[in-house]
């Protein structure tokens, strides 16, 4: 598995149209009642510091099956909020999502020095399994703030803590110590898949919040 960073238009256009269908966009939330991303709002986001975004690839090929990231990258305050989606359905319920939330989690405590991370999850999505598998903390409930189809439903909240990360084999040195930080704007990130187990993993849902600075940009340009 590979980390690919949003630096094309093919990726752009391939990410903007995963998160343009009802099945991904509905359990999203990009600030300002924004569920709909266009490649060239993606273009600002991958450029701004407050966020981290990688396309993410199967242990097959090179070719990309789904997103995850964080957004509100606060690097005074050492926290962001993860989110994902999964683009190519054929690969799902194979532990692909929770794998490439792992890795993006692990690169946002080690690499960018993150302290906490946290999440929410729209009641009833079945990403809340992949939110459970990667050791977050239930810290509450926002009740009746989502719309789908005119019907409202609660979020439910998450954090995890750098130390309460597992990281996937190979992502720290012998001994538990964290590898030396480095920079995370490279081509990719390449993942070693080592006995990955097959299971339920749907990567829909996840908060995004992207800044309203972005959005004004998007629309001036």
């Amino acid at each position: 598995m590979k980390l690919l960073p949003l630096d094309n238009p093919e990726i752009l256009e391939l990410v903007a149209g995963w998160l343009a269908q009802k099945e991904n966009h509905q359990w999203l939330d990009f600030g300002n009642g924004r569920q709909v991303v266009t490649p060239t709002l993606l273009k600002i986001m991958a450029q701004r510091p407050t966020h981290f975004m990688r396309a993410y690839t199967s242990d097959r090929d090179e070719t990309p099956i789904g997103i995850c990231g964080l957004n509100s990258v606060d690097l005074n305050f050492k926290s962001a909020t993860l989110w994902g989606a999964q683009g190519d359905k054929v690969f799902r319920n194979r532990g692909l999502g929770t794998l490439a939330a792992s890795k993006v989690l692990t690169l946002g405590f080690r690499d960018l020095g993150l302290e906490t991370i946290n999440t929410w999850v729209v009641d009833g999505n079945p990403s809340l399994r992949l939110i459970q598998r990667l050791n977050f903390r239930p810290i509450g409930r926002q009740r009746q703030c989502h719309f789908i189809d005119g019907q409202a439903y609660d979020r439910l909240l998450f954090d995890l803590l750098a130390s309460e990360h597992e990281s996937s084999e190979g992502d720290r040195r012998p001994g538990g110590q964290r590898a030396p930080r480095q920079a995370v704007r490279g081509k990719h990130e390449e993942l070693r898949v080592a006995g990955e187990p097959h299971i339920g993993s749907d990567s829909r849902g996840g908060p995004a919040t992207a800044e309203a600075g972005a959005q004004r940009d998007a629309r001036q340009g």
